[in-house]
């Protein structure tokens, strides 16, 4: 069954246009509070209750307002941490033995849009067949329960407190972070009152940007989108490493005392073989359709298997969970170690970089010197409405012809963006040119 309203990562768009408007996001409240409540396995608390968190963006406390209407009209309480980051919604919703979480979010986009998405009794991603069960219920009716069984809500005072302490356990007991000088990039997003905390909590010396939201600024030239004032940041401080989240703070990136940056793929890398050195079993790793082939063969010599899922980090978690594997990601900075949190973490990924690190007394340079990334090109194509790209013959030629100039020293992926018109051309090759060149004569092609 198509999805009408559930892309990859939740319900996303622009505010003030459908779906993003205030009607809407309260019959999802409705819908999603029934579909919820049938589907929870705990009442400890009496009845369903849910907990919402959002990130900076000002349209957080209109969403925010429709979605607690949704929810009490369908019976369920609430609980409000207000901004929190993504993942932290996903440990407070399993640790308080809620029946779901919710994000107000549109991560590393721009403060103009926004999105509703959801965490299981568990703190995963909802599963798709879930999430189908809450379109259908969105084609209903919106009614109300009774007055006796309206829904409540109450803040939860400790939600910083309680995640901030998580996010210091899944740090090594044994080690610390004295004699670091780290750069902390917030995006002036959900992690601005938590992230400084955590680092400067195991010891190192920390200077802080994007930390001050003023619900227009998330990710407005800072954060892992946009690294640059990092990098100028780490320069300037004279500091040991530079840590980049995004506006819900479920993305990493990392620069070093050079200025160097190192994405996600590298990161995740660096993480299994940091495992595999201390001497842990670590059978696979799942990567995405993305993820640049030098990082699977440096990950294959190390005699771990490697596996692609379909871009979008639900989709990483599921191929780990079919597998039973614990580590995978995104080059977008999207880490996810399961034996430490139940999905991405900006944070809990960047102390296991720091552990590494800390382990082998070894630089981040130094940890992936063998690693050298094939260049990649992405070009964003906006096609014309009603396009059909995987039934163009033109199309289907060109990427033949790439493939074949390649001749097995690259790649070529196709893909449709989830969210937006776009069709993502991606060419990888050992030589920068190449790539670039191959990238442009198929994205050529498109009718736009």
């Amino acid at each position: 069954m198509t999805r009408q309203y559930f892309g990859t990562d939740g319900i996303r768009g622009e505010v003030g246009q459908f779906p993003i408007i205030p009607d809407f996001v309260m019959r999802l409240g409705y819908a999603a509070g029934q579909v919820l409540a049938k589907h929870s396995q705990n009442h400890a608390h009496g009845k369903p209750v849910v907990l919402i968190g959002k990130d900076t963006r000002v349209s957080g406390y209109l969403l925010e307002a429709a979605l607690e209407a949704g929810f009490s009209a369908a019976g369920v309480d609430v609980m409000l941490c207000g901004p929190m980051p993504t993942p932290a919604i996903a440990y407070l919703t399993r640790t308080l033995r809620l029946s779901a979480g919710v994000v107000i979010s549109a991560s590393h986009n721009p403060y103009h849009d926004n999105g509703i998405k959801f965490f299981s009794a568990n703190g995963d991603k909802l599963d798709d067949a879930v999430e189908l069960e809450i379109e259908a219920a969105l084609n209903e009716p919106m009614n109300c329960v009774d007055s006796a069984r309206l829904g409540k809500a109450k803040r939860l005072d400790d939600a910083t407190g309680r995640y901030i302490e998580f996010c210091k356990s899944t740090f090594p007991n044994h080690l610390n972070l004295h004699g670091l000088k780290l750069v902390v990039d917030c995006a002036h997003g959900a992690a601005y009152h938590i992230a400084p905390h955590v680092f400067h909590e195991l010891g190192a010396e920390v200077v802080s940007i994007g930390i001050h939201p003023n619900g227009k600024n998330i990710n407005d030239g800072v954060g892992a989108t946009a690294p640059q004032a990092l990098i100028e940041k780490v320069k300037e401080e004279k500091a040991h490493l530079g840590i980049a989240l995004d506006g819900d703070a479920d993305r990493l990136q990392l620069v070093d005392h050079t200025g160097r940056l190192f994405n996600g793929d590298e990161l995740l890398y660096l993480i299994a073989k940091a495992r595999k050195d201390a001497g842990e079993k670590v059978e696979g790793v799942v990567g995405t359709l993305m993820t640049n082939l030098a990082i699977e063969q440096a990950i294959q010599a190390e005699g771990i298997g490697f596996l692609r899922a379909k871009v979008g980090d639900r989709y990483v978690l599921e191929q780990l969970k079919e597998k039973s594997w614990l580590l995978g990601g995104e080059g977008s900075g999207h880490l996810i170690c399961l034996d430490k949190h139940t999905t991405g973490d900006g944070i809990v990924a960047a102390l296991q970089v720091l552990s590494a690190m800390k382990q082998s007394h070894q630089s981040l340079a130094e940890l992936l010197q063998k690693v050298t990334l094939f260049p990649q090109t992405l070009n964003n194509v906006r096609y014309k409405q009603g396009y059909d790209w995987q039934s163009d013959a033109k199309l289907k030629a060109a990427v033949q012809q790439a493939e074949k100039e390649l001749n097995g020293t690259g790649r070529v992926l196709i893909r449709a963006s989830g969210t937006e018109p776009l069709l993502r051309v991606m060419v990888e090759a050992q030589n920068a040119q190449q790539s670039k060149d191959l990238a442009q004569k198929i994205a050529a092609v498109v009718p736009v």
